[in-house]
């Protein structure tokens, strides 16, 4: 099997490549940044959108569809990759999230945004893959580094500037405008890429593993589904959720066992035979959900319970988001010192349990800068776990499987996001219906959460039913949190069966040399990959 890199190069003639042009690296480095916004930016503008389409009841799908795919689709991205180009794969990928966007602006009811953010989701699970993969093959190793450091800081960046630019375009211009927003700069990363982005490299020669790819998102759905409806939809025996799980769990299981035989399978299981890569993706699975609640729920609190205006509501979480980027810069500093790989996630999962025990204390009355900065502390230790699991993953496995493993890093952060999106979204939803049928009654709760409960619907109703919607509001966030505890105090626990290296970094060996393919499969630059369609107009 040909890989990208010959086996018979060795190290020093991989770092004599050229360095990159700017523009290329720029292009690839927006197509991430894109994928991490859009996850984040309709978080603040949820509440304006549920008033203007209706669907309260099918709120936390608007998120997870775009998560679920996101994830479905990442591993499918990058075999694609491997096996017909890299760079295509991207551009490729940059189109379908762009047509998903301008769909999903134009959305008339719920359903029809769910699924075009699921289209989103597609294109967007082979934004992070893709850049990541191109810049593997044609950044030289002595600027990695400093590339992987810039994508540790676009991360927070964008997790910051989602919520905050869906709040601002929202109250500005409409809630639509946050998926058109993305077609400037999709379009700009995507002429960037085609224009900057050289590459000829040997592609891998295998069949395509489709029965992986069937079953891999078979089980994610079905897992989705069950964690979704579970409790609200159908009670916890049912045969219809019961069967779902059955499907989860067959589904996955298959797909495990197709993976061990697969000649090309998506997911190499040789990955997980290192400890410290398996305990890291469970971390970044455990993270991502807490992360995904806390971000998709919190603005509901500041704009229905507290009053907040959807822009202040994104502003208000920069305690979280600050603290996640703050604390992602020094880690990477502090990793390299001996016992980083087991310290820092135990650190980071006992911060972020206590952070998450902290917005326990808000209330009704709860002042909004208190509420802001006590955020701050869950952000500090979702920090601290993500960026000591992302450097652990990145350290444990070999060069040539560096871009398998940062597909499967980037597959169960998201599946993580959806999962706990899902789960905690129906506790969320049940909580407020309950407490606003207990205290309005069914008819007034029905109409309140069938569409009429929007920030700017507040200020036109009786006292008495803006302290209802801010109890309920309250007391669904209190139910999500307490699942954001439970995972934190989950993250904890398994941060202690992390091995710590010896020495101060662990050190990577180069990869055994292979015989040298005897007719390498140059990669061309397809005719009709859309960047190359794009300049020649």
């Amino acid at each position: 099997m040909a890989t990208e890199q010959s086996g018979g190069q060795n190290k020093e003639q991989a770092d004599e490549r050229p360095k990159p042009p700017l523009l290329g690296v720029v292009g690839l480095m927006l197509g991430i940044f894109l994928s991490a916004l859009d996850g984040q930016i309709i978080g603040t503008a949820l509440p304006t959108i549920v008033g203007d389409l209706g669907g309260l009841e099918h709120l936390s799908w608007a998120v997870t569809a775009y998560l679920l795919t996101s994830a479905a689709a990442t591993p499918l991205w990058g075999r694609l990759g491997d096996l017909y180009g890299r760079k295509g794969a991207y551009q490729w990928a940059v189109v379908v999230f762009l047509a998903g966007s301008v769909l999903a602006g134009l959305a008339q009811d719920m359903g029809q945004l769910i699924a075009f953010r699921g289209l989103q989701g597609i294109g967007a699970g082979g934004l992070m893959v893709g850049a990541l993969s191109v810049i593997g093959v044609l950044v030289p190793a002595s600027d990695r580094a400093r590339v992987q450091s810039v994508v540790g800081v676009l991360m927070p960046i964008a997790f910051v500037g989602g919520p905050l630019l869906g709040g601002f375009l929202t109250e500005r211009l409409s809630w639509r405008w946050a998926f058109y927003v993305n077609l400037p700069v999709g379009l700009v990363a995507l002429l960037a890429v085609g224009v900057g982005v050289r590459l000829r490299t040997e592609r891998v020669r295998a069949p395509f593993d489709w029965a992986g790819v069937a079953l891999l998102t078979t089980g994610i759905l079905a897992l989705t589904l069950v964690s979704s409806w579970g409790g609200t939809a159908y009670s916890w025996t049912s045969p219809v959720l019961l069967g779902t799980a059955l499907v989860a769990v067959v589904a996955l299981g298959w797909f495990a066992r197709t993976e061990l035989r697969a000649p090309g399978p998506l997911i190499p299981p040789a990955l997980f035979r290192d400890r410290n890569f398996t305990v890291a993706q469970m971390l970044g699975f455990l993270t991502g959900a807490v992360m995904i609640a806390l971000v998709g729920y919190l603005p509901l609190y500041l704009q229905l319970a507290r009053g907040a205006s959807p822009t202040a509501g994104g502003l208000l979480l920069l305690p979280l988001m600050l603290g996640m980027m703050g604390t992602q810069l020094v880690t990477a500093r502090l990793m390299g010192r001996p016992g980083g790989e087991r310290r820092y996630p135990l650190l980071g999962g006992a911060v972020t349990l206590a952070g998450g025990a902290l917005l326990l204390l808000l209330r009704t009355d709860t002042p909004i800068a208190v509420a802001s900065a006590l955020t701050a502390v869950a952000g500090i230790g979702l920090g601290l776990v993500m960026q000591s699991t992302l450097l652990t993953s990145m350290g444990a496995v070999r060069p040539q499987d560096m871009g398998a493993a940062m597909g499967v890093v980037t597959l169960l952060r998201s599946i993580g996001g959806s999962l706990g999106m899902a789960a905690l979204g129906a506790v969320y939803t049940a909580r407020l219906t309950d407490s606003l049928t207990e205290r309005l009654g069914a008819a007034e709760a029905g109409r309140l959460t069938g569409g009429g409960l929007t920030p700017a619907s507040l200020d036109g109703l009786p006292a008495e039913v803006r302290d209802a919607v801010g109890a309920a509001v309250t007391g669904g966030l209190h139910g999500t949190v307490v699942g954001g505890v439970l995972l934190a105090a989950a993250a904890t626990a398994l941060a202690c069966l992390v091995r710590p290296q010896q020495g101060a970094a662990r050190e990577i060996k180069p990869p055994k040399p292979e015989p040298e393919p005897t007719k390498p499969d140059p990669e061309p630059e397809p005719a009709d990959t859309p960047a190359k369609a794009a300049t020649a107009g």
